[in-house]
């Protein structure tokens, strides 16, 4: 686990600096700068591609992940990466094609409810396009072990790239309608300057081979598409289903609730970077206790990460939403039903790649689309009654039950259990530490309150973990820091 904390820990660091801009943007900036209706319409425009990226990538982000390992010689990876890069547009220009023929009805369909969005329809494929092909050479860079850049340039690079934008539209250098507009441009650079990096690693030999296993590849890929449009729909569905349904404001007042939410996922995406590629190789080599080992140690080590972050978003969340507009004050029940579903999903661990690296993954994606399926219509059933707070149940509800499906197929078909005594220990102490915490307001400024709550609560917290060893590994690299300061 050497490589992986240290990556890990550098990712983690990169994602919550850029989650720490993202939140200065979301908070602060967009409500004001650029109002509900076009932050709501930025939000769902990024949503929208979120949800297609999938489709245009054709599953090549992971299926490179899974397969490059396997290929022995230098050509053979060239060959391989080469693939990779030129097969989506098999499926990419048939869709555009596609897109154009049908762009009225699209248009007419997308556009019933908030007119607005009329105007930016074709920002979705192109947005949606750079996303595909930056996950896509972000791969390239990972089966490399050079996780850190790419994670850079997607979480920190593009946040405080907006926050840029954000500056020029108060100073009237660009216009809110510009803004929208000047976000595409940035998947753009994104996508380019990631290409450019992944080609300084390996340089490319482009030509279009098939690889000797098309068959086992093609056959990975088609079920990976499934299973990130699984993903991104759980993730942004909502959203474009809101915009069916309710204004586009409703979708800034949702977004901000999800955004703050989303935080707490931070830990997990940061070591799935490096987790990931390690999980294919075990898998690949059938060192099943090696692997039992390290999902036990990813599941707790992400436990006691997230559940600080999500103590210090949820007993503080009165006085966060004190600094908001109150117009968007009726998120507040949002962040505690998305940030519960994140939690639950933070604690199986590298689940996910174990899933995504077995024979067994087909099951796994079929019932996600059932689920996906299952999210639309509890969407359409909940948001015309409750508005945001039902798809903020439904989506709960939905990633609940795909996330159980997903450990109850791992433990059954896999025996690899990702729990230990120390995981019920773990949910007690946050669990406890939120009771006390949570009625307790300060009578200051909410910046205050929440600097001296966050204080109080992470010594609370930090001291108990290391006092029980809930995490080993986190127990020693506190020690290790302790020894420095001794010093």
């Amino acid at each position: 686990m050497g490589i992986v904390l240290n990556q890990s820990l550098k990712n983690t660091i990169i994602t919550y600096i850029g989650f720490g801009i993202g939140g200065i943007n979301t908070i602060y900036l967009y409500p004001v700068f650029l109002g509900a209706t076009f932050y709501g319409l930025t939000n769902y425009v990024t949503s929208c591609a979120n949800v297609i990226m999938p489709l245009f990538a054709i599953g090549m982000q992971n299926t490179l992940v899974k397969f490059y390992s396997q290929y022995k010689t230098e050509e053979e990876k060239s060959r391989f990466l080469s693939f990779t890069v030129l097969f989506p547009f098999l499926l990419i220009v048939p869709m555009l094609l596609i897109g154009l023929f049908f762009y009225d009805q699209i248009l007419f369909f997308l556009s019933k409810k908030n007119a607005i969005v009329k105007n930016y329809i074709w920002l979705i494929p192109f947005i949606g396009l750079c996303m595909a092909y930056f996950e896509i050479f972000y791969a390239w860079l990972r089966v490399h072990m050079h996780s850190v850049f790419g994670n850079f340039i997607k979480e920190v690079g593009l946040r405080l790239f907006s926050l840029f934008l954000l500056i020029g539209v108060y100073y009237n250098w660009l216009s809110v309608e510009g803004f929208v507009y000047a976000t595409a441009g940035l998947y753009f650079l994104a996508f380019l300057v990631t290409m450019f990096y992944a080609f300084s690693i390996q340089k490319p030999t482009f030509q279009f081979t098939i690889p000797e296993n098309t068959k086992e590849i093609l056959t990975y890929t088609f079920y990976i598409i499934l299973s990130g449009s699984v993903a991104n729909l759980l993730l942004d569905g909502d959203k474009m289903i809101l915009n069916q349904y309710m204004h586009i404001e409703n979708i800034a007042f949702y977004s901000v609730a999800t955004y703050i939410a989303l935080v707490i996922s931070v830990p997990s995406r940061a070591m799935h970077q490096i987790v990931y590629p390690i999980t294919a190789r075990l898998m690949h080599e059938n060192k099943h206790d090696e692997l039992n080992d390290l999902y036990k140690k990813t599941s707790i080590n992400l436990q006691v990460v997230g559940g600080l972050v999500m103590l210090g978003i949820f007993v503080n969340i009165n006085q966060l939403y004190e600094m908001v507009p109150k117009d968007y004050s009726g998120g507040i029940l949002v962040v505690f039903m998305i940030g519960i579903s994140k939690y639950f999903d933070l604690i199986l661990g590298n689940n996910n790649a174990i899933i995504f690296n077995t024979k067994y993954y087909k099951t796994v994606l079929f019932l996600g689309v059932a689920l996906v399926i299952l999210t639309i219509v509890l969407n359409m059933i909940f948001i015309p009654i409750y508005g945001i707070m039902g798809s903020a149940f439904a989506t709960l509800l939905s990633i609940t039950l795909y996330s159980l499906a997903k450990l109850i197929f791992v433990v059954k078909r896999l025996d690899l259990y990702p729990f230990t005594s120390q995981t019920l220990y773990s949910i007690a102490i946050t669990f406890v530490i939120f009771l006390l915490f949570y009625f307790w307001q300060f009578p200051f400024h909410p910046i205050i309150s929440i600097g001296l709550k966050s204080a109080l609560v992470t010594i609370l917290y930090v001291y108990i973990n290391y006092k029980f060893a809930i995490s080993a590994e986190i127990n020693q690299v506190m020690n290790n820091v302790l020894k420095k300061f001794r010093k």
